[in-house]
């Protein structure tokens, strides 16, 4: 039978469950809905998933804590990133000149989520459950789609990007010698993420390219599809083979009003992509979703021995702590993704001087790096 729950987490993804387990380590009674509730095999990676995310250095440090972070294979170490623009711009980052172990880590993130299923299945405090229930605080955790932000009456302020992101994963002629790799282009913006451990030569694309050509790229031919990757990334990596399916989704930044408050008189609030989206440029979606798990939990154990989990003035210290940062990450993606995606003579010449400047700044330079990477 079913036990009573003092908070009630909805969505099972990579923030519902990292949540999950924090707040379980304060002996928290947790429910957590997820779809693969019901499913034996939950823990099993999907092997037709082609996600992969660039985590920074602190939720590395907060997976680590709790036994959740992948081996070498699936976390590739990034030691540089090169940066290239559509007229001679170039940004070049070092984890040697920075003087930091790696700038960032590319994650499988069926790997990520295997481990972290099975994390939460071995832990006493969480239980699985197939529906909502009843309890002092509900979490939610459903990705930008969430239908229980719907059900809540919670404002989703959406502007959507006329682009569409397209993902796949290729294996590569020449190694990628643990880079990142982007090029701005006509608006577009093309990544090559790399995996497979520091030996590796395959990598995760993202390519953000105009909606109204996704679907022609979508349909060509794998080999038609990789010449145009190898013309876009000028052939940094050779020959091109495409190894998995492409997925495609729109682009958006979007904000909740609110990420806490009350619903039929019980408390609730937001983490992860049901508060928040920003555009995939810099890769710092899942890092900010994570980082709102981290600061509940931090919330919900340094409260008053008197404040119950679903107190409101606690709830909204946790959406004062975020939405700063949040809102900084998202008004500045905004603006690069405005200003790469104009096309005339004027406004490329103006953001190549401006890369080729910031590559030149020096301190300015090395504090944007490390904010980027979590320090």
């Amino acid at each position: 039978m079913t036990q009573p729950v003092d908070i009630c987490i909805r969505g099972g993804g990579v923030v519902g469950r990292t949540l999950a387990l924090l707040l379980a380590r304060e002996r928290l009674r947790i429910g957590l809905v997820s779809k693969t509730a019901a499913t034996a095999s939950s823990a099993v990676p999907d092997t037709g998933d082609v996600r992969a995310y660039a985590l920074n250095a602190k939720s590395r440090a907060l997976l680590e804590s709790l036994r959740c972070w992948p081996d070498a294979q699936h976390a590739t170490e990034v030691l540089a990133m090169q940066v290239k623009g559509d007229d001679g711009g170039e940004v070049n980052f070092s984890a040697t000149e920075l003087q930091v172990p790696g700038l960032t880590w590319i994650v499988d993130v069926p790997v990520l989520e295997a481990q972290l299923a099975d994390a939460v299945r071995f832990q006493p405090q969480i239980e699985l459950i197939e529906a909502p229930q009843p309890a002092a605080l509900t979490v939610i955790c459903e990705g930008k789609s969430s239908s229980t932000r719907a059900e809540f009456g919670i404002e989703f302020d959406v502007t959507p990007y006329p682009q569409k992101a397209i993902a796949a994963r290729l294996t590569c002629e020449l190694p990628h010698a643990q880079t990142a790799r982007q090029w701005f282009s006509q608006g577009e913006i093309l990544a090559f993420l790399p995996l497979g451990g520091p030996q590796g030569n395959s990598v995760a694309i993202v390519w953000s390219v105009h909606e109204d050509r996704a679907q022609a790229l979508l349909d060509e031919s794998p080999a038609e599809f990789c010449q145009r990757l190898e013309a876009a990334s000028n052939g940094s990596l050779g020959k091109l083979t495409l190894i998995s399916e492409r997925g495609a989704w729109p682009l958006q930044m979007a904000r909740a009003e609110r990420w806490a408050g009350t619903h039929a008189g019980k408390a609730w609030a937001l983490a992860g992509d049901a508060a928040h989206t920003v555009h995939p440029l810099a890769g710092q979606g899942l890092n900010l979703g994570l980082a709102d798990a981290a600061a509940l939990a931090t919330t919900l154990r340094e409260r008053e021995y008197w404040r119950g989990v679903g107190d409101e003035k606690l709830l909204r210290r946790y959406e004062r702590s975020r939405k700063a940062e949040v809102m900084t990450m998202g008004a500045t993606m905004d603006g690069l993704q405005q200003l790469f995606s104009r096309d005339d003579a004027s406004w490329q010449a103006l953001r190549n001087w401006g890369m080729n400047g910031f590559e030149r700044s020096g301190l300015l330079k090395q504090w944007v790096a490390r904010q980027a990477m979590g320090f």
